[in-house]
């Protein structure tokens, strides 16, 4: 195989890498001090998308993470991006929370529930069977479905939540219509995030914690890629892929030196 270039860009995971149940994972706070110190360009990406950057920078500091707001990448920012790419100044009938229709009013989309170009769907802890409702009808009518990320439940303390993924499933059951994914493992949000960086993929690394989001999207976008054991998947579970890891380490703390 022919040696990799140097990397001077780095994506990193937030749940399950830097963060996990609320809690820093050691090693996360050297690892992000190395990266603002080295002054290579970095993204934290998560596919959640409730909250906004400047919502996760708040959130990330109070565990004692500092993470620069323009240094934060989440699903809504890559759907909105998508979306701006694709119909500038469209209109979405949106579910979701502010992270989601932050992002859409900063790109010029008008929120309507009235002939919308498209229905967005998003995370929320509050789905309602109104707004599902209303969903499947403006896609029968002919609205275009995009979906922020496919995760199909999410954590809480309680247990697993239904999440984006199985909400999106029960639309398309209802009409017939699969929805465009713009999050992981769609590569387009690793390469929206190259581009906000103004990287290349081949020097740059993705460092996640599952296989089939994190490992597979940044594979396909051409970069190194890093599993950590500290999130959801574990260490006999790799060989199960069709694809592996450029390396599997421990945790975020094996990669301090990488930098």
């Amino acid at each position: 195989m022919p040696e990799r270039k140097p990397i001077e860009s780095w994506l990193t995971d937030m749940d399950g890498v830097l963060i996990h149940e609320g809690v820093p994972i050691p090693g996360a706070d050297a690892f992000l001090k190395k990266l603002r110190e080295s002054g290579k360009p970095f993204l934290v990406l998560t596919n959640n998308s409730i909250y906004t950057p400047r919502d996760l920078h708040a959130r990330l500091s109070r565990m004692g993470l500092d993470v620069p707001i323009e240094n934060i990448w989440t699903s809504a920012l890559a759907t909105a991006k998508f979306l701006d790419d694709q119909r500038p100044c469209g209109s979405a009938y949106v579910i979701g929370e502010a992270g989601l229709t932050t992002a859409l009013h900063d790109i010029g989309y008008i929120l309507t529930d009235h002939e919308p170009d498209y229905v967005v769907l998003g995370e929320t802890r509050t789905y309602s069977f109104e707004a599902m409702t209303k969903a499947v009808r403006l896609i029968n009518g002919g609205a275009r479905f995009i979906c922020t990320n496919p995760d199909e439940t999410g954590p809480s303390t309680e247990g697993p939540l239904p999440a984006t993924g199985a909400v999106a499933a029960l639309i398309t059951k209802a009409t017939g219509r699969k929805p465009y994914f713009a999050g992981k493992p769609n590569p387009l949000m690793m390469r929206t995030g190259l581009n906000t960086l103004g990287a290349h993929s081949e020097t740059s690394a993705m460092i996640g914690d599952r296989m089939d989001t994190d490992v597979l999207a940044g594979m396909e976008a051409g970069m190194q890629t890093f599993l950590v054991l500290t999130g959801l998947t574990r260490p006999e579970q790799v060989e199960a892929f069709p694809y592996r890891p450029s390396k599997v380490v421990d945790s975020i703390a094996d990669l301090v030196d990488r930098v």
